[in-house]
């Protein structure tokens, strides 16, 4: 490959951030070639008055970018994960992911309080509905609104008093350096993050070898099968990622084990589980783990919520 290698990205302080180290980790491995980020404005980016949980997430991040991909623009687009829908658009695949970062929600709260120490009288904010799901889990008379933006925006909005604690990915606040805010990052086993939270997923063209060969050097294996097992397990349950659905992985000595959780918006109704197994089987525990949950009562939720954003 002699020709410029054209890096497609959001223009947020985080998505510069992700494709300045895929960058960077490609340079160091293919220092005689030139690397060039390709700043593409998502529907994503221009809608911040909507809440996620009304557009939907097919595309809603991603669509603008994976156009230049196909139309050739770009040769590879950096996500984070968690934005991407199960099935990639016809054409497209998941060619890399880099070493996954911090996998658990943070706090951001005033006085630095845990979320233990939350009361009734705080107003909490976040964008995401597994995230209310779980916090009305905690305590249904929770006061929780929405909020949007990149992370800069939304921690200006709660300095301003638009909430007194909001909770956000972790992943986000640590790559950008801003450590000191978290107040808590939270126990995945309380409180699940989204499937593939904390990846940052490198997405190319189908048949496009010389790209695809490019970025195994660079790829994590680990990492590789956290990504496809979560996102395994969140397609055999149907949902995207708005649908209050969480899990996350842990990784030893070639043994996997996935944890889940489904869940009603309200937090009333829920699934919860683990299953182990060996890495290379991963996936199809991760189907397994859904079928199981779908037995569970699982199938119930994930219908009543389908039915509830229809209206």
């Amino acid at each position: 490959m002699t020709q410029t290698v054209k890096i497609g990205t959001r223009g947020s302080k985080l998505a510069l951030y992700q494709a300045n180290l895929t960058k960077q980790t490609l340079e160091e491995k293919y220092p005689d070639l030139n690397f060039e980020l390709v700043i593409i404005q998502t529907k994503g980016d221009q809608r911040l008055d909507v809440s996620l949980s009304k557009v939907g997430d097919k595309g809603f991040f991603t669509k603008e970018i994976e156009r230049a991909l196909l139309d050739g623009d770009i040769h590879l687009a950096v996500h984070s994960m968690k934005d991407l829908p199960t099935e990639f658009p016809e054409g497209l695949k998941l060619g890399a992911v880099l070493p996954r970062g911090e996998v658990r929600d943070a706090l951001v709260s005033n006085d630095k309080r845990k979320l233990s120490e939350l009361t009734e009288e705080d107003i909490i904010a976040t964008s995401s509905t597994r995230r209310k799901a779980q916090l009305l889990k905690i305590n249904p008379n929770f006061k929780i609104v929405d909020i949007r933006g990149n992370v800069d925006t939304r921690l200006k909005k709660w300095q301003s008093g638009y909430c007194t604690a909001m909770i956000m990915a972790g992943a986000g606040l640590t790559r950008l350096g801003y450590d000191e805010h978290i107040s808590e990052l939270l126990d995945p086993m309380d409180m699940p993050p989204a499937p593939a939270q904390g990846i940052i997923a490198i997405e190319i063209r189908d048949g496009d070898v010389e790209t695809e060969k490019l970025l195994q050097a660079i790829n994590d294996k680990n990492t590789w099968a956290m990504a496809k097992t979560e996102h395994t397990f969140l397609a055999a349950l149907g949902g995207g990622c708005q649908v209050p659905i969480a899990c996350f992985s842990e990784i030893n000595e070639g043994q996997y084990k996935l944890t889940g959780t489904v869940l009603s918006p309200d937090g009333k109704k829920h699934v919860s589980g683990s299953l182990e197994g060996s890495i290379e089987q991963s996936e199809v525990s991760a189907k397994t783990l859904a079928n199981v949950f779908m037995k569970k009562g699982a199938f119930k939720i994930l219908e009543d919520f389908d039915d509830s954003t229809e209206k």
